[in-house]
């Protein structure tokens, strides 16, 4: 299975901002155990590559990739760090290109008809729909799919997924898998409520076991 196809047979990526990589196991851990084996680490803060370096190595069930990869040095990085796959906020051919030539699975984000081109063209196969909400919700995403569906493209959403529109964003068949920011919040981090985070991760896949019969 490639890493995109298992992030859609997952259903929900928490994506991940840390500050201390010396939360990273426990969260793998927190995440894994609550049913969700995959983690988008965002590459916002000094302790991304070491957090991705750690999961990859300790935890490598885990299936961990880096977010916010917005240049070719980051995506050299992050491949070296362990990540298994990378996702960004917007869309850069030049830095698909290079993730192509190293063999690292991209996802861009796309807002646009003409970004979701481009990506096309490059030979993506899912790419993000960000900021989702503010972008103009699950409505958006259907009229600027429905000319590309015959593509195979898929979507994850991400910016604005909550447990109350989960259903309503997985309950669309392009989208192969949700991004959400709710799973592990940098406060909960911080305060190493580990519980809390294995609860949201239990709630969150017992919901696309719902969903998807």
């Amino acid at each position: 299975m490639s890493p995109f196809d298992q992030i859609a047979a997952i259903g929900v990526v928490p994506v991940i901002a840390l500050d201390d990589a010396r939360h990273a196991l426990p969260l793998a851990d927190a995440l894994a155990e609550g049913g969700l084996g995959v983690i988008e680490v965002t590459l916002r803060t000094a302790a991304a590559l070491e957090t991705l370096r750690q999961i990859a190595h300790f935890r490598p069930n885990m299936l961990v990739g880096a977010g916010t990869v917005l240049n070719e040095e980051q995506a050299d990085a992050a491949k070296a760090a362990g990540a298994r796959f990378a996702l960004s906020p917007g869309i850069d051919r030049a830095v698909l290109d290079h993730a192509a030539q190293i063999g690292l699975p991209f996802a861009p984000g796309i807002m646009t008809p003409s970004d979701l081109q481009i990506a096309l063209r490059a030979n993506c196969k899912l790419v993000k729909f960000f900021p989702a909400i503010a972008a103009g919700g699950l409505n958006m995403l259907k009229n600027i799919a429905g000319p590309y569906l015959h593509t195979g493209i898929g979507f994850n959403p991400t910016g604005g997924v909550t447990p109350d529109n989960l259903a309503d964003w997985l309950g669309y068949g392009p989208v192969r898998a949700v991004g959400g920011t709710w799973i592990a919040t940098s406060a909960d981090i911080a305060a190493e409520n580990w519980d809390k985070i294995r609860q949201n991760a239990a709630e969150a896949a017992a919901l696309v076991r719902q969903l998807r019969g």
